[in-house]
């Protein structure tokens, strides 16, 4: 079931659509790809009626599959009743128009297929403007080619798209609007900087979780929250591709010393478009400035190597690549069998259950907090100016006074021990 909606984001249609998948083999296996395009067009609420592939060397400019296949899969479209037709690559305007005149029905790609999935999922207003310029991208170099196709009220499958405003048609104003975009996400950019800085001010570690779309991400977090009795912060899961694209972020308090950001993140997926990953990178960069990565996996999946070979991609692509990190196999519970590590660290867990979190979570303890050295400070009552930066930024055990001064049983950084070392009590 897909929805509609008028200006005034009032339902005004309720449509159900049949498709069928048409993916394009060059040289390697699409099986995989093929079967994720499947779930994202569900996730969409599109009814599968089958799937089609070529193989060729390289894609026809006009029409991307080759002249025959185009008319056997005009032929399957008739036959299943499909009113539309996802295609597993992205296509090019001329291709796009040239398709729907051969099929008569809808015809679609990939990336606006993910793009109307992020739509429809979008809830805070900087959510909504990176889908809206992801969008608009897209949308941009296929004016000409598209031609009335691109008028149509709605996105991809049935969402509200950037079409509603009408910009579609005149190439300046998508492109000053664009412009409007990148400086209201600029300054949301600016304000997430401050805050990161703040953090980093107060030596707050930040842990981020990633990992494919649906690999209990969000999950994992609502365990661990629960874990430290803050279930009240729990964020939004379900079990469903891209259930979560805001970025969340939750205080996780191990005890009266030592706390850390935990970062939920947008989930990855194959052939991720790049206009999606450009208006996301400002909310990426939350990743690249953690401390220590959580790579959720779904052990439960059989092709689960694939979901991390492309996580690993788009860690890199982000400038995350080479960020310390602990594989995190979740779904222990449906879990056939415990998977194969390899040359890196790994946790076997069920955060659904809770089972293996308890480990995971003094891992991350151990990680994030090491290199802290454990001292005894006797501060003259001189200084107490050193005695108030320590109680701000350090982890302070107790505090008594003496003779000498005020004693302070800390962990400190090892740059703050190289300032304040020679206060230690001998």
């Amino acid at each position: 079931m897909t929805i509609r909606f008028n200006e005034n984001n009032e339902v005004i249609e309720e449509m159900t659509y049949r498709a069928v998948l048409a993916g394009l083999e060059l040289g390697e296996d699409i099986s995989y790809s093929m079967q994720e395009l499947e779930g994202l067009a569900e996730a969409a609420g599109v009814t599968v009626a089958g799937q089609l592939i070529q193989k060729l060397e390289r894609p026809n400019k006009a029409t991307f599959f080759g002249k025959g296949k185009v008319f056997e899969l005009c032929e399957f479209v008739e036959s299943t009743g499909a009113d539309m037709v996802i295609f597993n690559d992205e296509l090019s305007g001329i291709q796009l128009r040239n398709l729907e005149d051969a099929c008569g029905v809808r015809v679609i790609d990939r990336t606006i297929l993910i793009l109307d999935i992020f739509a429809s999922r979008a809830v805070s207003r900087e959510g909504s403007l990176q889908i809206e310029l992801a969008m608009l991208s897209y949308r941009l170099p296929r004016l000409t080619g598209f031609g009335k196709s691109l008028s149509r009220q709605a996105g991809g499958i049935g969402t509200r798209g950037p079409g509603e405003k009408k910009l579609e048609t005149d190439r300046r104003h998508i492109q000053k609007r664009m412009d409007d975009i990148r400086a209201e996400l600029k300054k949301a950019s600016s304000v997430r900087a401050t805050q990161r800085t703040r953090r980093e001010k107060n030596s707050v570690p930040v842990v981020a979780l990633v990992g494919y779309t649906n690999s209990g991400k969000s999950a994992l977090m609502n365990r661990m929250l629960d874990d430290v009795q803050r279930a009240e912060k729990s964020v939004f899961e379900k079990d469903m591709l891209f259930a979560t694209l805001d970025t969340s972020h939750r205080k996780i308090d191990l005890d009266s010393s030592h706390s850390f950001i935990l970062i939920d993140t947008v989930g990855f997926v194959s052939r991720l478009p790049h206009t999606l990953v450009e208006a996301f990178k400002s909310t990426l960069e939350e990743v690249a400035d953690a401390d220590l990565l959580l790579h959720v996996v779904d052990s439960s999946y059989d092709g689960y190597s694939f979901h991390m070979e492309v996580t690993d991609r788009v860690l890199k692509e982000i400038g995350a690549g080479d960020k310390e990190k602990i594989v995190v196999y979740n779904k222990k519970d449906i879990a056939p069998e415990e998977p194969i590590g390899g040359d890196f660290e790994h946790f076997f867990i069920s955060a659904k259950t809770g089972e293996g979190t308890d480990c995971l979570i003094e891992r991350i303890r151990e990680k994030i907090f090491a290199g802290r050295i454990r001292a005894r400070l006797v501060i003259p009552y001189s200084r107490g100016d050193i005695v108030s930066y320590l109680c701000e930024k350090a982890d302070v055990i107790s505090m008594e006074y003496s003779e000498e001064g005020t004693v302070l049983d800390a962990e400190l950084t090892e740059e703050d021990y190289g300032r304040y070392g020679s206060y230690a009590a001998l």
